[in-house]
C-alpha cells in the first residue's frame, strides 16, 4: 500500500486536486440547498474550527512521526559507520594474511551499504541487498576461520564487533521499512477532505471568501507533500545522504 505514498510529488499534487474538488463541491451544495441562508449558522462555524483544529493536530503527529523516522535512519547511519570503522580497525588483532582478506571483504560490504543509501532503483536494490547477505556470510565464515588461533579477549572483541557490523545493518533495513501506517494517511485525507467541505460550503465562489476554496487545499497539499518527503528516504528532496559511510571509505581507503 505504501507504494501510493511513494512519490511525494504525486501525494501533493493528488491531495490538492482532491481537496479542492471538495470544496467546490460543498460550495456546490451550499448554493443550491440552502442559498437561502445569507450566512451559515453559529454552530456549522464551532464545527468547521473544531474539524479544523482536529486536522491540524493529526497532521502535526504526523509531521512529527516522519521527522522521527528520519532522524532515527540518520542515527542507525552513524552507528552503522562507526560500527564498520571499529570493526576495521579491529583486524589489526588478526593475522596479516587473514586481516589483509577480512578487510577486504569488510571494504566491499561498505561500499554496497553506500549503495544501499544512495540506490533509487528498485531492482539495483534488490541486487545490493543479495549482495550484502553473501558478504556477511563470507565476513562471518572469514571470522570463524580467523579466530580460533587468537587468544580468546582478542577472539571475542573481533566477534563481538562484528556482530556490531551485523546488527547495525539490521536496525537500519528496520528503520528504512518503518515508515507512517497507510491508515493514517488514509484518516488524515479524509478529514482534511471533510474540513475542505465544509469550507467550500462556508464560502461562496462569488465571494471573495470564496478563495478559501483554493488557499486551503495549497496549504493542505503542501503539508502532504513535506510529510511524504520525510517519510520516504528514496524519493522527493530531502533524501538521506550516508555522509558517515563515506568517512568510514576514505578511511579504509587512506589507511
Amino acid at each position: 500500500m505504501h507504494k501510493l505514498v511513494d512519490n511525494p510529488l504525486i501525494v501533493g499534487a493528488a491531495a490538492f486536486i482532491t481537496l479542492w474538488l471538495s470544496a467546490i463541491i460543498g460550495s456546490i451544495f451550499r448554493e443550491r440547498r440552502h442559498n437561502h441562508l445569507e450566512s451559515v449558522s453559529h454552530d456549522f462555524r464551532l464545527i468547521m474550527a473544531g474539524t479544523l483544529t482536529l486536522l491540524s493536530l493529526i497532521i502535526g503527529f504526523s509531521f512529527s512521526m516522519a521527522i522521527y523516522r528520519y532522524q532515527q535512519r540518520q542515527s542507525c547511519e552513524d552507528a552503522e559507520a562507526n560500527a564498520i570503522e571499529t570493526e576495521y580497525i579491529r583486524g589489526d588483532f588478526l593475522a596479516v594474511a587473514d586481516a589483509t582478506r577480512f578487510r577486504g571483504l569488510l571494504a566491499n560490504y561498505l561500499d554496497l551499504r553506500i549503495l544501499f543509501y544512495t540506490t533509487r532503483d528498485e531492482q539495483r536494490l534488490h541486487k545490493v541487498n543479495m549482495g550484502t547477505a553473501r558478504l556477511e556470510r563470507e565476513l562471518l565464515g572469514a571470522i570463524h576461520a580467523s579466530t580460533g588461533t587468537l587468544p580468546p579477549p582478542f577472539a571475542v572483541l573481533v566477534a563481538s564487533g562484528m556482530n556490531d557490523v551485523l546488527k547495525s545493518q539490521g536496525d537500519t533495513q528496520a528503520a528504512w521499512s518503518n515508515r507512517i501506517p497507510f491508515e493514517a494517511w488514509g484518516l488524515m485525507m479524509l478529514i482534511a477532505v471533510c474540513c475542505n467541505a465544509l469550507a467550500g460550503f462556508a464560502a461562496r465562489r462569488s465571494h471573495p471568501e470564496g478563495l478559501l476554496m483554493l488557499v486551503l487545499p495549497i496549504v493542505l497539499s503542501i503539508a502532504f507533500y513535506l510529510i511524504a518527503d520525510l517519510d520516504n528516504p528514496r524519493s522527493g528532496l530531502i533524501l538521506m545522504q550516508p555522509q558517515n559511510l563515506v568517512r568510514v571509505a576514505r578511511f579504509l581507503q587512506g589507511h
